[in-house]
C-alpha cells in the first residue's frame, strides 16, 4: 500500500511551483502502520506558509482514495533539507518545458 500512495501524492501539486510534490522531491517516506499512513515529507523552506494546506490537503486527499486507511499523518522533516537538487529528472525536465531555469 505504500508504493500505491506514494503514486496518489503525484496527483498533489505545489501551490507556488507548477509540478507535483513527489517529483519536486518533498516526500521522503511513506509508512502504513496499523492502518494509519505516515507520511515523510519536506518544504522548501522552513517557514513555507502552505505548511498547514499540505498537511490538511494530503490528510484529505489520501484518506478519501484509500477508505482502509483509519487516519493520515504528515511529519514535515527537514534534514536533509530540501534543495533543487532533490528534483526528479522528470520534474526537471517539466520545469524547464515551462521555461524555468533549472
Amino acid at each position: 500500500m505504500e508504493q500505491e500512495i506514494y503514486e496518489k501524492l503525484k496527483e498533489i501539486r505545489d501551490p507556488e511551483i507548477p509540478l507535483d510534490i513527489v517529483n519536486l522531491g518533498l516526500v521522503y517516506g511513506v509508512v502504513v502502520k496499523d492502518r494509519v499512513a505516515y507520511i515523510d515529507m519536506t518544504l522548501t523552506v522552513q517557514g513555507c506558509p502552505a505548511r498547514s494546506y499540505f498537511a490538511q490537503h494530503i490528510r484529505d486527499y489520501i484518506l478519501k482514495n484509500f477508505p482502509d486507511l483509519k487516519d493520515v499523518v504528515v511529519n514535515f522533516v527537514f534534514e536533509p533539507p530540501w534543495n533543487k537538487d532533490k528534483i526528479s529528472e522528470e520534474g526537471k525536465q517539466k520545469l524547464r518545458s515551462m521555461g524555468w531555469s533549472i
